[in-house]
């Protein structure tokens, strides 16, 4: 990892090696998988599936939306992961 990264370096190089990070969020931690930064209303957010949420893994596989700011602690976790059918980009077909 590069030394002193902030989150957006951390998250950039995660999304583009398919490597999970880990993250404190809403008094939890999680493990996610990182598919896409997006900026809204001109706060930037993470779009990732919650691989586990407190050591486990959640009722269902979807593709979620993190306020940036709202995550901490952020890590890369070493584990890669495969996009699968749970994300495709605009225009793409799934599967």
């Amino acid at each position: 990892m590069i030394p002193q990264a902030s989150p957006e370096q951390i998250l950039e190089l995660a999304i583009d090696r398919s490597l999970m990070v880990s993250s404190a969020y809403n008094r939890g931690r999680s493990v996610l998988a990182p598919h896409s930064l997006i900026t809204k209303h001109d706060e930037l957010y993470l779009r990732a599936v919650t691989v586990e949420r407190d050591g486990h893994p959640p009722r269902e596989a979807r593709l979620g939306t993190f306020k940036l700011i709202g995550l901490n602690d952020l890590a890369l976790t070493g584990r890669t992961f495969d996009r699968g059918r749970i994300f495709a980009p605009l225009g793409a077909a799934a599967g």
